[in-house]
């Protein structure tokens, strides 16, 4: 028995020194940064970067292949609306316009013939057709009392007969003719068919004339100019772009948890990235019903009642829109929350000397700072250093 004894004392010792050893060689605590959570009350924001939005570009092509002769304005330059940007060669055009102008006045000389002349002449041919037709009767009509008289033969009669029946060939004939030429007649209707068809031609080539000279469709500036004189123009083929004048808008992406802070007419604070110092006001006119799924975006748009001067289309900018105030949240800075942007984010929290992982549920997120919803409580530690790991033991430093 006191062998056993020794054994279980020598088994003791040697429980006792390995955890002695242990204990010495033990992690040393590190040294964290923390802040102790507090509820309070917040006034949030919302801070995002976009551009300055164009009222509206135009591509600005020909509709027919020609050559450029003249282009009238350069990159940077102010426009009227119809105001002259680029004129193609004309030649060509300028004489099948006036060629179509020529048939167009051959057709309407015809119409005027057949109102002024034709007619009139055919109904002088009905009106004498008329008269040798009652002639040719009274003729017939007396031959045949001669030869019933026995004055004539029948040759005679057959001869008037046949002459009678000549005028009254010539008589239907004449009033044909009258009828044509008359308003509702063939002759008439084809006439003012071929002046109608003709001023259509006059109409097309006008317009293929009109074509080569390129004019701005609104006031506005010249973005960019592509063509230069002696190129080919064609259509589809894109020969300037112009920034159309209108109302400025800025342009946005803002994370869609900060959709609960937007709301229409809201107003905000702008600044273009190139003038930072130069701030000026803009309201929330547009957001969008839809959320970009790569990105978690909303896309918003703002007017700028008074936009300043310097602003140009594409300039990049900032804003600053003010949203309504949290009661009584507890608010952390980003920086504590890892994974932030993940479906998991977590915090570490100091308990009994240890960093402990706390999964956490975020709600808005502005201006580096993020509302913590479900987590962390009022005077929990949260470690704010990143280089701890989960489980290390700690010692904590309030910042």
């Amino acid at each position: 028995m006191s062998g056993i004894k020794r054994w279980w004392w020598l088994l003791v010792v040697l429980l006792i020194a390995t955890a002695a050893v242990l204990w010495v060689n033990r992690p040393r605590a590190v040294t964290v940064d923390v802040l102790i959570a507090q509820h309070e009350d917040v006034q949030t924001s919302v801070v995002a970067s976009g551009r300055v939005l164009a009222p509206s570009r135009v591509d600005i092509g020909a509709t027919i292949t020609a050559r450029v002769q003249h282009v009238a304005v350069r990159e940077g330059a102010r426009v009227a609306e119809g105001e002259l940007l680029v004129r193609l060669e004309q030649g060509e055009l300028a004489a099948a316009l006036a060629q179509a102008r020529a048939a167009r006045d051959r057709a309407r000389s015809r119409v005027d013939s057949v109102a002024k002349l034709a007619l009139p002449t055919a109904r002088e041919a009905q009106t004498q057709a008329e008269l040798n037709a009652n002639i040719a009767e009274r003729e017939y009509q007396r031959a045949r009392e001669l030869l019933a008289q026995g004055f004539i033969s029948q040759s005679r009669v057959d001869e008037a007969e046949r002459q009678m029946q000549i005028a009254r060939s010539q008589l239907a004939s004449a009033k044909t003719q009258v009828a044509a030429q008359s308003a509702p007649g063939a002759e008439a209707q084809q006439a003012r068919q071929q002046l109608a068809e003709a001023e259509a031609a006059v109409q097309v080539a006008q317009a293929r004339l009109a074509q080569s000279e390129i004019r701005a469709p609104a006031a506005g500036v010249v973005l960019e100019r592509t063509i230069e004189p002696g190129d080919i123009a064609q259509p589809a083929k894109r020969m300037m772009t112009l920034a159309l004048d209108g109302p400025t808008r800025l342009i946005v992406q803002v994370d869609e948890k900060n959709l609960p802070l937007l709301t229409l007419g809201r107003g905000a604070t702008a600044a273009a990235d190139a003038f930072p110092n130069e701030r000026f006001e803009a309201l929330i006119a547009y957001i969008s019903p839809g959320v970009d799924a790569a990105r978690g975006t909303v896309e918003l748009r703002l007017d700028i009642p008074n936009p300043p001067a310097f602003l140009k289309s594409d300039m990049t900018v900032s804003i600053d829109a003010p949203g309504p105030v949290i009661k009584q949240a507890v608010i952390v800075p980003a920086e504590a929350i890892r994974q932030l942007q993940s479906e998991a984010p977590f915090v570490l929290l100091a308990r009994v000397g240890v960093a402990a992982r706390v999964p956490v549920r975020t709600g808005m997120q502005t201006q580096g700072r993020v509302h913590v919803v479900q987590g962390v409580s009022a005077g929990d530690a949260v470690i704010l250093t990143r280089e701890v790991q989960a489980d290390a033991r700690v010692k904590t430093r309030r910042k």
